[in-house]
Parts: C-alpha cells; sequence; structure tokens
C-alpha cells in the first residue's frame, strides 16, 4: 500500500501573544482608551461596563464579550452596582477567519467560559508577570513550567476562537427546525447546579451547612459534593466560602464598609479570622488586596490622563 500524506488546513493561527490580563476594578473606574494594532477581546467575569468601539458606546454585562480588530479605538468605563472583574487577551492573529469578529460582541456559553478560564489558569502557571497590573505591555515566561504550557494557551485560545465561530455564525435555520428540549431533560444537572449556587448567592451572609444544602434541595451529601467536584473541582462549601471572598473583594473595592464591618457582614467568627481565609484565597490580606487594586486604579487613570496631554 502506498500511503499519502494530507496536510491538514488551520482556519485559526495564533502567531504570538501580547497580554493576557484579569483585572478586579473599583466600582467607578474609567479607562480613557487607547488603540493598536493587534487583536483584543474583553470579557466580562462580574459587573457591568459600558465600552467604545470607535465612536460607538454599548453596555456589556456579566457573561458579554466583545472584541477589537487592529487599529480600532476602544475605551471602557464601569456602570454598574458591582466593582467588575475583567478578563482582556491581546494577540497576533492573521487568519482571514479572523473577520468574524469585526465589531462582534455576545453572551458567551458555558463552554466558551470554561476555555477562558483555562486559559487564565495556564497564564498563571507559565508567566512571571501579574494578570492584574495594566502597564505590563509584555508577558514575562517563569523559569519552570508546567511541560507545553505555552502551546497549551494557544491552543485554548485558538479552540476558543474557533468555538465562538461555530457557535455565533448567523444561523438560517428556522425555530421551527430547532429540537426542543423535553421537560425530564430540562432538569439536568447545570440546572441544579445552577439553583444551588443561586441559594448560596442569596445567603451569602449567612453561614450555610451541607446539610442545609442537601435538605433544601433533596438530594444526598455524596450526590452534592459530586456535583460540585465535577463541575467546579471542589467542594460545595468550599465553593461557598469563594463565593464570600468574592462578595469580600467586591465591598473593599467599592469602599462602603472597613474590615471589621465586612467581616461582620459576611458572618466570619471575627477579624482576624477573616484575615486569615482572606489571604488563604488570595494570597493577599484584606489591606494589601486593597491597596493593590486602588494603586492599579490611579495608575490607570494616570496613564489615561497622560495619554490625553500628549
Amino acid at each position: 500500500m502506498t500511503y499519502i500524506r494530507t496536510k491538514l488546513h488551520k482556519e485559526i493561527q495564533i502567531d504570538s501573544i501580547i497580554t493576557l490580563h484579569y483585572f478586579e476594578y473599583m466600582k467607578n473606574f474609567i479607562f480613557q482608551g487607547e488603540a493598536h494594532d493587534f487583536w483584543e477581546f474583553l470579557y466580562i467575569d462580574n459587573g457591568t461596563v459600558s465600552v467604545r468601539y470607535d465612536d460607538t458606546w454599548m453596555t456589556l454585562n456579566t457573561g458579554d464579550i466583545i472584541f477589537h480588530q487592529p487599529n480600532e479605538f476602544h475605551a471602557i468605563k464601569s456602570i454598574g452596582k458591582n466593582s467588575p472583574n475583567l478578563v482582556v487577551i491581546s494577540f497576533i492573529c492573521h487568519s482571514p477567519a479572523m473577520k468574524h469578529f469585526v465589531h462582534k460582541s455576545y453572551t458567551l456559553s458555558s463552554d466558551e467560559r470554561t476555555l477562558i478560564s483555562h486559559i487564565i489558569s495556564e497564564g498563571r502557571q507559565t508567566f512571571s508577570t501579574p494578570m492584574h497590573i495594566p502597564t505590563i505591555e509584555q508577558v514575562q515566561i517563569k523559569e519552570k513550567t508546567p511541560f507545553a504550557s505555552q502551546q497549551m494557551i494557544i491552543l485554548y485560545l485558538e479552540l476558543f476562537l474557533i468555538t465562538c465561530i461555530r457557535n455565533h455564525q448567523e444561523s438560517t435555520v428556522s425555530d421551527s427546525a430547532i429540537p426542543r428540549e423535553s421537560p425530564e431533560k430540562q432538569s439536568t444537572r447545570q440546572d441544579r447546579l445552577e439553583r444551588i449556587i443561586e441559594y448560596m448567592e442569596l445567603r451569602i451572609c449567612e453561614q450555610i451547612r451541607l446539610t442545609d444544602i442537601c435538605s433544601e434541595f433533596s438530594i444526598s451529601r455524596s450526590s452534592l459534593q459530586a456535583l460540585f467536584h465535577g463541575a467546579k473541582g471542589c467542594g460545595a462549601i468550599d465553593y461557598f466560602n469563594t463565593l464570600k471572598i468574592q462578595h469580600a473583594k467586591e465591598i473593599i473595592r467599592e469602599g462602603t464598609m472597613n474590615f471589621t464591618e465586612i467581616a461582620y457582614f459576611l458572618s466570619y467568627s471575627s477579624l482576624p479570622y477573616f484575615s486569615k481565609q482572606f489571604k488563604a484565597a488570595t494570597g493577599m490580606s484584606p489591606s494589601e488586596y486593597s491597596s493593590s487594586v486602588k494603586g492599579i486604579s490611579e495608575a490607570l487613570r494616570g496613564s489615561s490622563r497622560n495619554e490625553e496631554k500628549k
């Protein structure tokens, strides 16, 4: 037999990464804007922001994404009640398929959000430069990284872009041709997970136990833990504690309470215990986190003012 090679075509090929950021901003931050000769997307992990591209302003909420093509002017300002968390990834890609993303914004699916999480996770293991500092113009590689972590970032990013193109094409299929889920299928594990998380969020200022959740949702302890370990990589109470810390970070960025008030508000037994849990989760004490976020916001405002003067 004579075997013949078939070279497979790549529709999306990332040439290089420019920046990879995860920002946790103060409530009322404003970035006056910039333009650059590479692609960038902004994903709203939490909060509401107003985004400008060229001369158009639009509002984006949690779960939304917007793409900026090379040399497109873009700016951001926070307009929501909560302090925003934003993912910004910029890269070089000359693939013709990128035309799909020109002036595009939409809400991501859970699979698409998961791919962004993978990119951020690999980035934390690969880059020594902090992800939360906006003035960084080149990422630096750590001396020791997991095997092929740089390639994994590229692969996840390419897979994310391909998935977006597939999922967000303008469809010509009529609504009647789209199969509807049966009532039985609507009650999926994901539905139950979302309802339990909503239950947690409504009780973020309380202390809840596994037995409380099991009783509320008629679920066994083992099934509850399996549900969260499968979807979130941790137990139910560990996830609830993570939500508490995220809420504490939002309050710190809003500047409406001192640390003692935050500890009391979120039902921590004491300020030292709150500080210990906060540092275990974030690597910083509440005061260090507050100083870090405020410093970044001031640096960003200063950078924007300097750009205006030029």
